[in-house]
């Protein structure tokens, strides 16, 4: 069997790139010397999570929507990544709606990209023989169901396919179903992370996301509000942890399967809204709020898999939530016009 060219510098495809998770990737990949294509819709992404990165010769954005058929060798502006020769080595998979607030607005975009924008993405993965990285999340676990709620891989999750949130659960399920088949019958090379709930600068800004809501709002000495009461329970893992372990299973020689991506530290949101109270020295209330549909309390990670991979989160929350709160003090004017 021939063997596969190598190039010093590979081409690599974000989808969702100019997303909270997608941005961070990018960053990570150019300071990895790669070339990046970010391609991104921006139903929920912004290019403003991208405006350092435009200037870099190694990175291209390109609006699409990956719902729809498309052909990156046809935009002019690749031509320096030479993809007629080369091609594409690895692409990393994140376009999918994800809206707290906005939830309903998005419904069938969520669906047409955990089914048609997955068919074009792993379509293109089998042209260029591209390894592909799916993220997926814990959502496929569905709802705790014990004390410690701990889950590893192994572990079936049962989703109501038919709850108003269903088109996020289920299609982030059929996602891996599509990945893997396509692994079974075109020997594509997959990863399939399962991404928890994941927080850092960048996020979206009044959109029920409770992490950014509530540092805005504690310095502004407005009220925290608990969405989803004070009894919610949540992981957080910093973005740039996150991240690094799905650089570590793109680059894995083997894979044995989903590896989930968190903390399996188990928190009270009350008790981490606390926290950026005093962080900031505000005099905040905490109150509750409503309950929106698209967020619920989820599993924990067992990350067992993670480690084998030498991965394991080394912020901890306290050093997360002051890079965070650095970060939207600092660019504050300019969130506020998000």
């Amino acid at each position: 069997m021939a063997q596969p060219l190598l190039f010093e510098n590979k081409n690599v495809l974000v989808t969702g790139g100019a997303g909270f998770l997608g941005s961070f990737l990018c960053e990570h990949l150019l300071a990895d010397g790669h070339r990046v294509i970010c391609v991104d819709n921006l139903v929920t992404g912004d290019t403003k999570n991208i405006d350092t990165l435009l200037q870099n010769q190694n990175f291209r954005f390109i609006r699409l929507d990956v719902n729809q058929p498309f052909e990156l060798e046809s935009f002019a502006e690749l031509a320096a990544f030479k993809l007629p020769f080369q091609g594409i080595q690895e692409i990393y998979h994140f376009a999918c709606p994800t809206s707290i607030k906005n939830f309903d607005q998005f419904k069938i975009q969520t669906l047409l990209s955990s089914s048609l924008g997955n068919y074009h993405v792993l379509e293109l993965a089998k042209k260029y023989r591209a390894r592909i990285l799916l993220a997926s999340s814990s959502v496929v676990y569905g709802a705790r169901k014990n004390k410690t709620g701990l889950v590893g891989e192994e572990e079936m999750g049962i989703v109501d396919h038919l709850t108003p949130r269903a088109c996020y659960d289920e299609g982030k399920r059929f996602s891996e179903t599509m990945f893997e088949t396509y692994r079974q019958v075109h020997s594509l090379e997959i990863r399939i992370a399962r991404i928890f709930r994941t927080f850092g600068p960048r996020m979206p800004l009044f959109d029920g996301q409770l992490i950014p809501d509530f540092i805005l709002n504690a310095l502004d000495g407005k009220d925290l509000v608990m969405y989803g009461g004070r009894e919610f329970r949540t992981s957080l893992c910093y973005i740039t942890d996150v991240i690094d372990g799905i650089v570590r299973m793109m680059a894995a020689s083997e894979y044995s399967g989903p590896v989930n991506l968190g903390s399996d530290m188990d928190l009270s949101l009350e008790d981490v809204a606390k926290h950026i109270i005093a962080m900031t020295g505000s005099s905040s209330r905490i109150v509750e709020g409503e309950n929106f549909i698209f967020l619920s309390e989820l599993a924990l990670p067992r990350i067992g898999r993670a480690k084998e991979l030498g991965w394991f989160p080394l912020v901890r929350l306290e050093d997360g939530l002051r890079l965070t709160i650095e970060y939207m003090k600092a660019n504050k004017l300019l969130l506020m016009n998000f």
